[in-house]
């Protein structure tokens, strides 16, 4: 059954978040001291790739796992899960070359790894230290002899990486948490590493109503906003209704560079209901 999900609320507004803080008085004081935190981190990394490497570093000292959005074991494997066998149904062979955008410590990694053929995996992060995290998971896996590529970069203009090799390239919880200019980064290169007929999926948090973000950290943004930036780069960008219905938090998006697929095939899928808790 999928997630109903809050489409319409304004987390930065004051009134949500005093009717937030009523119903939910026990996250009052986590949240308080969450944004205490960033706000220091903010001031001490005024760019946001500065600043998120240091929420990362500061959340994995705690537990690599909740620093990519996963609060137990069970849930970080159900999350791998979850996207592992969303590409095996689209589509995922053991031929395929993989990008891994925001890898993390491997929640969903390990298991693509662990099923396409050896040096087919290259999974980048911003963060050293979840990749430490990262190397850690792929040792308790047993999964060396894959010769995965675990690579840190400090952007997404991927320009270390060679044109057309990747069939998929994948995204999951990166954009949800990257200011617009972040995003609109990836999206003007990856087309040059994505092989012909390949192609680039991402979730990212949607809203209906007005764009905004929460703690600099969580960044909401409309459908046609993000399908709009992607043609811009020549992208054509597909709502992928079948992942709403497998009940994450978050929707996603599919990019190809195919000059089959005009400007009009283009789809804004902004429709859905309410609730507020949501997984990453």
């Amino acid at each position: 059954m999928a997630t109903r999900k809050n489409l319409t609320a304004n987390r930065e507004s004051l009134v949500h978040k005093v009717r937030y803080a009523a119903s939910r008085p026990h996250r009052i004081a986590p949240y308080l001291k969450r944004a205490a935190r960033d706000r220091w981190l903010a001031f001490k990394h005024p760019d946001h790739v500065s600043y998120y490497r240091a929420v990362m570093a500061s959340d994995t000292r705690r537990n690599p796992e909740a620093a990519v959005g996963s609060q137990t074991h069970e849930r970080w494997l159900a999350l791998g899960r979850m996207q592992f066998d969303y590409l095996l149904g689209h589509g995922l062979k053991p031929g395929s070359r993989m990008l891994d955008i925001g890898c993390g410590n491997l929640r969903a990694g390990w298991r693509f790894i662990e099923y396409l053929d050896a040096g087919h995996y290259y999974g980048i992060d911003i963060s050293p230290d979840i990749l430490i995290a990262a190397k850690g998971t792929l040792t308790e896996r047993g999964l060396q002899a894959k010769l995965p590529h675990l690579t840190i970069t400090k952007n997404l203009t991927l320009d270390f990486l060679p044109e057309g090799h990747f069939d998929v390239v994948h995204a999951h919880s990166v954009f949800s948490h990257s200011p617009i200019d972040v995003i609109d980064e990836c999206l003007a290169h990856v087309g040059r590493v994505m092989a012909p007929g390949g192609h680039f999926d991402f979730t990212f948090d949607r809203t209906t109503g007005a764009e905004h973000q929460v703690l600099r950290e969580d960044f909401y943004y409309r459908t046609q906003t993000l399908v709009d930036l992607a043609a811009r780069h020549g992208l054509a960008a597909r709502f992928m209704e079948d992942w709403e219905e497998l009940g994450h938090g978050q929707s996603k998006i599919r990019v190809t560079v195919d000059d089959r697929v005009t400007v009009t095939d283009r789809v804004t899928v902004d429709d859905g209901v309410t609730v507020d808790d949501r997984d990453v």
